[in-house]
């Protein structure tokens, strides 16, 4: 068996693969077809990179984006080995010395962007060069269900056929796919369009654990501009924005803010783009505010965070930008900034990017392939809004949506696992009047139709509904909120939501047993109140115990009962806490800078928040505390307690 460790010592300096790598390498030695698909940041270049250094002949690379050619090609080059990349931006004569190298069989590695398989002078060189591989990065192109579909791809096929194989053998070169972002159906769709012959599928899982994820919920464009300084911080950062203007202005905010930022986009001049891009990967700028055309093969291993300040089109897009925080291992974080304002955005310009999109030579396109396209893209748009409104597990979501078989809740490092409480006897009571309206309404509508019914929301409701029992039981609560605690649930293992269009929610047996009483604990992921004084609405619920089917605005307004023993502890605690929350946010500061990571990664507001409350005296106070899992209980158990003991024992409370 050929020594691989021993070749990657020798071309790349490495002295060892990381996890995957050794058996995707081998893989594409064997000679089958190969479909690798690998997270972000797990290193799959080294799968065609290192046996284009071992085979004979040169390894043809199809890349969608000029950045990440450049970032590959002059990594090579400064190791040594020779490659190029022929692309719009390479003037003719450097386009001709290529080829000529290429065809001299001086390269081990031609990088080449899709489109170039329209020009015929291109196609005559391609069938005379000897070819090792022929490698298809960012595969999921070639799918109408992958994230970037782009018709060029499917001009592979017929190029790969047309091609012959450096080793003398009959047919084409071996073909090797590779993406990070593919669900079951785009892997079938990438197997058949490509025409791969029997091939190794290559899964790795797609669990990215050092990076925490996190949604914000923001009121609009005002607060996401006031929040991002804090964001970004000093960390090193990249902040992605939907369109051109909005990576202008974040950009303008973090400058103004004192902060080393700078905008990239397509309608930058490509100067500079590519001192923004080189300046980054260099280390010399901080934080770059782009839209999805910056990031793709930049192998930054040291950034921090991943903004967006938008929504993504897709999941797979969103994932594969966040890969690209935390490639070093270190503890990284994600944070989507979410208003459902934004979507309105997204869905123009899915609509405009189709409508606009010119016929290239040879690929006019369809009105009614274009209309389906559309469709699809919207339905993603759609999975991706089910994400950022999740009241269950992020990273789960995203795991089961990639079918990978180890997604499982909770994962105790994304921000809804973070807010993972039991619940108290006002929230159980709610969740079993939700239950019950479930069950009563046959178990036949989706989540809007029952939350609308629960608050009492029944004009243009059948009988079937506007007369059950639960009709208005839950009057007062808004039915957005309504509709989180059914997501909720849903991540609880209390719903489940049928799989078709209609999205119908029924119970499952855990369901059932709390709504009769048989399970009286209940953990999940309570939604996020959407503002300040929703906090305090629920927070003086916990304490006062009022009923779930009282109205909002009476739990907002009423007053802390004087002659109420119950009431007087809780005005007592809210003023012996303030002391305690003050320490813990002080030495919350300081972890945070000996770990190097944002504060909110060592324990959020919520979570402060709960510990003044309750000044714990024992671990077993702390367990079940939102944001206290058992990872964050062993890691600052200890130091929360005694900060805690500190506090009490100096005020005497």
């Amino acid at each position: 068996m050929m020594d691989l460790v021993s070749a990657l010592q020798r071309h790349f300096g490495h002295g060892s693969f990381r996890t995957g790598q050794e058996a995707l390498v081998r893989a594409v030695l064997d000679g089958r077809d190969v479909l690798a698909v690998m997270p972000t940041g797990s290193g799959k270049s080294m799968g065609f990179q290192l046996p284009a250094m071992i085979l004979p002949g040169t390894t043809l690379v199809v890349s969608p984006l000029i950045s990440l050619m450049k970032d590959q090609v002059d990594e090579l080059n400064r190791r040594g080995i020779r490659a190029a990349a022929l692309h719009s931006m390479v003037p003719p004569d450097a386009r001709s010395a290529t080829l000529e190298a290429a065809r001299l069989g001086d390269l081990r590695l031609l990088y080449v962007a899709p489109e170039r398989f329209a020009s015929d002078p291109f196609m005559r060189v391609l069938r005379d060069l000897p070819m090792a591989r022929f490698v298809i990065d960012e595969a999921h192109c070639v799918s109408e269900w992958g994230h970037d579909f782009r018709p060029d791809y499917r001009r592979l096929r017929e190029a790969a056929a047309a091609c012959r194989r450096a080793d003398g053998k009959a047919g084409q070169p071996p073909v090797a796919a590779f993406t990070a972002t593919a669900t079951p159906e785009v892997r079938d769709d990438i197997v058949d369009l490509l025409g791969l012959g029997r091939p190794q599928v290559l899964v790795a899982g797609f669990d990215r654990p050092n990076i925490h994820l996190r949604v914000r919920a923001v009121s609009g464009e005002a607060e996401k501009h006031r929040i991002l300084p804090g964001l970004v911080g000093k960390d090193r950062v990249l902040v992605y924005a939907s369109t051109r203007k909005k990576a202008e202005a974040a950009a303008g905010t973090l400058q103004d803010a004192g902060v080393e930022a700078a905008a990239y986009h397509a309608g930058l001049d490509d100067e500079e783009r590519t001192r923004v891009q080189e300046a980054f990967a260099s280390g010399a700028l901080r934080v770059v505010c782009a839209t999805n055309a910056f990031g793709m093969g930049i192998d930054r291993p040291d950034v921090d965070a991943v903004i967006h300040v938008d929504i993504t089109g897709s999941i797979e897009a969103y994932y594969q930008e966040i890969g690209r925080a935390g490639r070093d291992g270190r503890e990284a974080a994600a944070t989507l900034l979410w208003n459902y304002a934004d979507v309105k955005t997204r869905e123009f310009l899915i609509d405009r990017a189709r409508d606009e999109q010119p016929d290239r030579p040879g690929m006019a396109v369809d009105p009614s392939d274009i209309a389906r396209r559309k469709e699809l893209e919207h339905k993603k748009l759609r999975r991706m809004v089910a994400y950022a409104d999740a009241a269950g597990c992020l990273r789960a979501t995203i795991l089961r949506y990639f079918g990978d078989p180890e997604a499982h809740e909770p994962c105790g490092a994304c921000g809804n696992c973070d807010r993972r409480a039991t619940l108290g006897a006002a929230e159980l009571d709610l969740v079993r009047t939700m239950l019950s309206g479930i069950a009563m309404a046959g178990e036949r509508y989706g989540r809007r139709r029952i939350a609308a019914m629960l608050v009492g929301e029944v004009d243009d409701m059948p009988e079937s509904l506007s007369g059950l029992s639960t009709a208005g039981a839950l009057r007062g609560e808004r039915p957005r909120t309504i509709e989180q605690w059914i997501d909720a649930a849903c991540g609880a293992g209390l719903i489940r939501v049928s799989g078709d269009q209609y999205r119908t929610l029924s119970l499952t047996p855990l369901g059932r047993d709390v709504m009769d009483g048989r399970a009286e604990q209940v953990t999940m992921a309570q939604p996020a109140p959407p503002a300040a004084v929703g906090r305090r609405a629920l927070r003086h619920r916990r304490l006062a115990g009022t009923h779930v089917d009282e109205s909002v605005s009476r739990v907002r307004t009423s007053r802390p009962r004087s002659a109420s023993p119950r009431g007087e502890c809780a005005a007592q605690g809210a003023v012996s806490s303030a002391g305690v929350s003050d320490a813990l946010r002080a030495w919350r500061i300081e972890e945070a800078r000996r770990r190097g990571v944002p504060p909110f990664m060592i324990l959020h507001d919520t979570t402060l928040e709960a510990i003044a409350s309750s000044r714990p005296r024992a671990l077993d106070d702390l367990r079940g505390l939102p944001g206290i899992g058992p990872a964050k209980l062993e890691r600052y158990g200890g130091a929360i307690l005694s900060l805690v003991a500190s506090v009490i024992a100096r005020t005497g409370r």
